[in-house]
């Protein structure tokens, strides 16, 4: 299977949506957008959920009526189209969050939550629309010269209004990789310092300036749990709006067993097959959910390892 494929079965990234990034500069056009009378809109509370319908898993979309009728003066950022027309995403009060939902017979559903409830290309568009929301947000004065900022190009832009600087910032993606280490037949998980006792998962860490991908993995790897990796491949992506992140997955390859835990980690192991198939179980590991990148490489390494299907084995206990 090819990383693309692989990156495509991942929580989020289902989304097949033209942004059409070349005419959000636009007014014009993006005015027709908007009018489109095909256009739909997701609205977002303040803490960052959705709107869902109560009948189905599916996201209550505004209508062109129903947007005009509610959201008649707020601005709309531009998501996409595609076939079925343009998407935007609109943020509430929280003052009328529960009015809305109640007027609509909606209901609000966190992004983690969605992610394993509604279908790819809904939970993708979800997680994209709360990524470019919270950088709104988050993005209001000028880092140059402390200005207010005015969000332009359909809500991907921001630029400064002081007519002496015009700065533009543009949304933040900050990159971490996540791994999956072994060495000959095992695979090293581990427990965060903050984590339940059972709760084990990959290592992942940011991406630090003036490091490749690579050397991201190498050096978490060695300050999480101090095992050397001598190489490593790249299995798939993830975007992980909490809030703002790229997981970047990773297989690799370690060439010494020794593990030395770092200040982050409580615990680390060496997991075999059967390791792994008693741990789960008898209940005495909690592995992270489908929602997460880090599952697809576990699953990917149980395969390759001993054509196992890691669903068959996971327990019921949540994460």
């Amino acid at each position: 299977m090819s990383a693309d494929r692989r990156s495509r079965n991942n929580v989020f990234a289902g989304l097949a949506l033209d942004r059409h990034a070349e005419q959000r500069d636009d007014a014009e056009w993006l005015s027709g957008q908007i009018d489109d009378p095909r256009a739909q809109f997701l609205v977002l509370a303040a803490d960052g959920r959705a709107l869902v319908r109560t009948d189905c898993d599916a996201l209550r979309l505004l209508d062109a009526g129903e947007r005009k009728a509610w959201f008649a003066h707020a601005t709309a950022s531009f998501l996409g189209a595609d076939e079925h027309g343009p998407r935007f995403v609109l943020r509430v009060e929280e003052a009328r969050a529960e009015r809305l939902a109640a007027e609509l017979d909606a209901a609000w559903l966190d992004l983690r939550s969605a992610g394993l409830r509604l279908h790819p290309f809904q939970s993708g568009l979800f997680a994209y629309a709360r990524a470019l929301s919270h950088w709104q947000s988050r993005t209001r004065h000028c880092p140059v010269c402390g200005a207010a900022l005015a969000i332009v190009a359909g809500g991907h832009r921001a630029r400064c209004t002081n007519t002496y600087c015009e700065a533009e910032q543009f949304p933040r993606t900050d990159a971490a990789i996540i791994v999956i280490v072994s060495h000959e037949d095992r695979c090293l998980l581990g427990r965060h310092a903050k984590w339940a006792e059972a709760r084990y998962s990959t290592l992942a860490g940011f991406v630090e300036p003036g490091e490749t991908l690579e050397d991201a993995v190498r050096r978490e790897v060695m300050e999480e749990a101090g095992v050397r990796v001598v190489d490593c491949d790249y299995h798939s992506s993830q975007p992980w709006p909490f809030p703002a992140s790229l997981m970047v997955g990773f297989t690799a390859r370690a060439d010494d067993p020794t593990i030395r835990c770092g200040p982050e980690l409580a615990d680390a192991r060496w997991f075999g097959v059967e390791d792994l198939r008693r741990a789960l179980a008898g209940r005495s590991i909690i592995l992270p959910p489908p929602v997460s990148v880090s599952y697809r490489l576990i699953e990917h390494w149980l395969r390759e390892t001993a054509g196992l299907d890691l669903a068959a084995l996971v327990n019921d206990e949540r994460w």
